[in-house]
């Protein structure tokens, strides 16, 4: 089989696109996802995504991490969807589509895309740390020296140790400034670091603004990958929560498997 793929990424957060309105691709073969994903003997990317037609809105966004499973809302590949969407003529400069946390909004100019994420009611305090569901569940962890962490140890510990076998993905945070935080993020379904996570920024600025951290509700974070601006408003939870930041075209191509 010979599939015609497009490669996106979104602050370094990177996703093979495939265009499945025909539902051709073989989506229950977790071990075609796996190798299309894989850095090595395949295309390699963080997670994959299919557009697909949807009955009431423009399109339908299925993702799969990068282990080949289906997963949870991911933020980053929300935003390079609706890219590839626009590249493919699906849309202009705005969109509304389906994911599995439910319908989306979403505005695009230049390579810049305004998502617009899940309300979000309920932040959890735990000892040092909180937990909160932005379409993927997070653990947001203030820390020192973040540079010199160990991001895959200490996720991996937190990830099983502390979540179980679901898992949760792990944010380590620093503040840089009075409204600006440098992230690492460990996600579960890599099973390590990336370079960014859109739902995992999204909770970062929602946790450091519950902690009062922060008192400005436009945040900006720093992810390794590059910058993701958050904003929102506060009123009897977190709403109308955008998450705003690139999202490159990066290449295209066939590969046979």
């Amino acid at each position: 089989m010979k599939l015609n793929f497009y490669k996106y990424q979104g602050t370094g957060n990177d996703f093979v696109m495939l265009d499945n309105r025909n539902l051709l691709f073989p989506k229950e073969d977790v071990k075609l996802i796996s190798f299309l994903c894989d850095r090595r003997f395949g295309i390699g990317a963080d997670g994959l995504i299919l557009l697909e037609d949807d009955e009431k809105h423009d399109f339908k966004m299925v993702y799969y991490n990068s282990d080949g499973n289906p997963s949870t809302m991911c933020g980053n590949g929300g935003r390079c969807l609706v890219a590839f969407a626009r590249q493919l003529g699906v849309i202009s400069n705005s969109a509304s589509f389906n994911a599995v946390d439910g319908v989306h909004l979403a505005s695009i100019k230049d390579d810049i895309v305004s998502l617009q994420m899940n309300d979000v009611l309920e932040v959890f305090e735990k000892p040092n740390s909180f937990y909160l569901d932005t379409g993927s569940p997070h653990h947001v962890q203030l820390v020192e020296n973040l540079k010199d962490m160990n991001v895959d140890v200490e996720g991996e510990k937190l990830r099983y140790g502390l979540y179980g076998a679901a898992g949760s993905n792990i944010n380590f945070v620093e503040q840089s400034s009075s409204n600006s935080f440098a992230v690492r993020t460990y996600e579960r379904g890599v099973e390590g670091e990336t370079l960014s996570c859109g739902t995992g920024v999204t909770a970062v600025a929602l946790a450091m603004y519950h902690s009062k951290k922060t008192t400005s509700n436009e945040i900006t974070i720093h992810a390794k990958g590059g910058d993701l601006n958050v904003r929102f408003e506060d009123n009897n939870g977190y709403k109308k929560v955008h998450l705003v930041g690139p999202a490159i075209f990066v290449f295209k191509g066939e590969i046979e498997c």
